[in-house]
């Protein structure tokens, strides 16, 4: 199956993994409207909406760039409607941005968990309704967040309540729609088991040093590719993990996926203990941020 004329509404692909993704899918000739914040070039974030643009036309798609705030419903049901006035409907919605603050509630102030819920969450939802009336009348219509798999040890909240509520506030409209849409509109997560060299690694985490223990984005770009391309009636609810997913699809070689191969990767949040890692993929000991 190609997404060749297909439309699709990502969020927040200015750069890194929302950015790959619409570049694989550009690879086909797919539609995209790109609807996230930056216009203007930011010291610290690579990219603007204008950018990526040139990048999805470049790979061979058709890019719309639209400046759109998610926190705000006017801005997106603005988004989506200049979306389909644009290319004639939307296919698949893609929830990529997202807010990140992983840190201890004494040092999280109300406005980070304001913020990363109204991103988070409730911009998932935000989305994914408006875009609602297009994908019920879409040929194979899908829902992807970028969002980890529903697991509610202890662990995974104690580091981070706050950021940790967030991400799975998105894997909960995941797994709500999967049912509320079954048979008709496919909705699905995909996390990665390492950490990815994007800005929030260098910009929040660990800085730019740290990018020779991850991998790029591609990874998760072939596997939302992969995922797109599934048939909607049935390939539904599921919570994959990127390398994990790809070699259950043959892929064989992950270390084209790594900034420098061979090395120990850092594992990134919330990724469960099943599946286990592929063959030869060696993974730090301590998760990141713990």
């Amino acid at each position: 199956m190609s997404l060749k004329g297909k439309t699709i509404f990502i969020t927040g692909a200015s750069r890194g993994i929302g950015l790959a993704i619409a570049e694989r899918c550009a690879r086909d000739g797919a539609n995209i409207a790109i609807a996230a914040k930056t216009v203007e070039p930011h010291p610290r974030l690579e990219g603007t909406i204008h950018t990526a643009a040139a990048a999805i036309e470049k790979a061979g798609g058709k890019a719309l760039p639209i400046q759109c705030d998610i926190r705000d419903e006017e801005s997106v049901e603005a988004a989506v409607k200049q979306t389909v006035e644009h290319f004639g409907g939307i296919d698949i919605v893609i929830n990529n941005a997202s807010a990140i603050f992983p840190m201890p509630t004494r040092d999280t102030p109300a406005k980070r968990w304001d913020l990363m819920h109204q991103v988070n969450a409730r911009g998932t939802y935000v989305v994914t309704r408006a875009c609602l009336p297009w994908l019920e009348k879409a040929e194979n219509p899908h829902i992807l967040a970028l969002s980890p798999p529903l697991d509610m040890r202890a662990k995974w909240f104690g580091p981070h309540v706050a950021y940790t509520s967030a991400k799975y506030g998105m894997s909960l409209c995941i797994l709500g729609w999967s049912q509320e849409f079954k048979g008709k509109i496919a909705a699905n997560a995909i996390w990665p088991r390492t950490a990815i060299a994007t800005a929030a690694i260098a910009n929040v985490l660990a800085g730019e040093d740290a990018f020779r223990n991850c991998r790029t984005p591609e990874i998760l770009a072939e596997t939302a590719y992969r995922v797109l391309t599934k048939p909607a009636a049935s390939f539904t609810g599921n919570f994959l993990i990127d390398d994990s997913f790809l070699v259950s699809e043959g892929v064989t070689d992950l270390d084209q996926y790594s900034v420098e191969p061979g090395v120990e990767l850092l594992p990134d949040f919330f990724v469960p203990d099943d599946p286990p890692a592929p063959e030869g993929v060696k993974i730090m000991a301590i998760p990141l941020g713990h």
